[in-house]
């Protein structure tokens, strides 16, 4: 429902869609195979969360988000070094990548010939099923709403007072590796908590992302309620430690074919392609709006003893239909 009221039933067409997050290994793996540098390198900051700074004491220093004041801008921070110099990825591998962009998840996604998944594909994959009037839920484990069952399904806020004080109710104060958590009906990791995830669509200045993340609540009393139907807008060059991606692919369709008539004494001869696939005398462009089609009753007999050559063509029928989100 992305926190529509009253929730409106959408379609989309069948995809294929990554069962966890992408990871700090799998990015380095893309970074270093194309020489990428994300849009914090390039801007030479990026947002942190207050109480995972490295050096709190000069909090004051820094400025921070005007809507969210506890994310700190900190110089130097980025996917490598996520709460700024000094830190590191490195025990942190298997944990979703942060600190990138809009763009720098699409780029990832289109290396691999994907996308980042629309937000109809991403809300059906994680209802799991659970989306009709009668077993539609409000989590993504169900309906129960008591802490000590959420901290077994999602990385979320526990009861401490945020941002300083996380009991980690959970097990993590941060991210979290994927798969710490069971999947859902579908298969799917961490589509509540840990961090959100962009979505394919909007504008550049109103990304849309969803899921929660690890700084969101299951009641809501800060920051986000973090139920299936939790969705934000951020704009597209922002970079925080709570928001990551996976990507998606459609599935390869069969091309579909359908015959044209070809006059070959008024448009030359059809296209024939030898061994090597070159292709000879090609007919003129645009051929088939010249044909006229004649419906007159005795066109039989107008056409007698006229010598045309009529054949058919095989040509591929033209998709107009690209998505159905955009």
């Amino acid at each position: 429902d992305g926190g529509v009221t009253p929730p409106k039933v959408v379609h989309f067409d069948p995809v294929f869609l990554d069962e966890v997050l992408v990871t700090n290994k799998k990015y380095g793996k893309f970074v270093r195979a194309t020489y990428y540098k994300t849009e914090a390198e390039q801007f030479g900051w990026s947002f942190v969360l207050s109480s995972f700074m490295q050096n709190v004491e000069k909090l004051e220093e820094h400025d921070t988000d005007p809507e969210a004041e506890h994310w700190v801008a900190v110089d130097g921070a980025y996917w490598r070094e996520p709460e700024g110099p000094g830190s590191s990825y490195k025990y942190r591998e298997n944990h979703p990548v942060v600190h990138v962009s809009h763009r720098d998840a699409a780029e990832y996604c289109l290396w691999l010939g994907k996308r980042i998944p629309g937000e109809w594909e991403w809300e059906g994959a994680a209802r799991a099923g659970h989306y009709g009037p009668k077993n539609r839920t409000l989590f993504a484990w169900g309906e129960e709403s008591e802490l000590d069952v959420a901290t077994k399904h999602a990385n979320l806020w526990g009861e401490g007072e945020f941002p300083w004080e996380n009991k980690a109710e959970d097990g993590w104060r941060g991210t979290s590796p994927i798969k710490t958590y069971p999947p859902n009906g579908y298969g799917f990791y961490d589509m509540t908590g840990n961090v959100w995830e962009w979505m394919r669509g909007g504008k550049h200045k109103s990304r849309i992302v969803r899921g929660g993340s690890y700084v969101d609540t299951l009641d809501g009393s800060f920051n986000h309620a973090a139920t299936l139907g939790a969705r934000s807008t951020l704009h597209g060059t922002t970079t925080t430690g709570n928001v990551g991606f996976r990507c998606a692919k459609a599935p390869s369709r069969r091309t579909e074919y359908h015959f044209k008539y070809h006059d070959e004494e008024e448009h030359g001869e059809l296209a024939i392609e030898d061994q090597f696939g070159k292709k000879h005398t090609l007919p003129q462009k645009n051929w088939e709006d010249q044909f006229v089609v004649y419906e007159d009753e005795d066109e039989d007999e107008f056409n007698e003893g006229m010598d045309t050559k009529m054949k058919k063509r095989k040509v591929i029928l033209p998709r107009s239909r690209r998505s159905n989100e955009l």
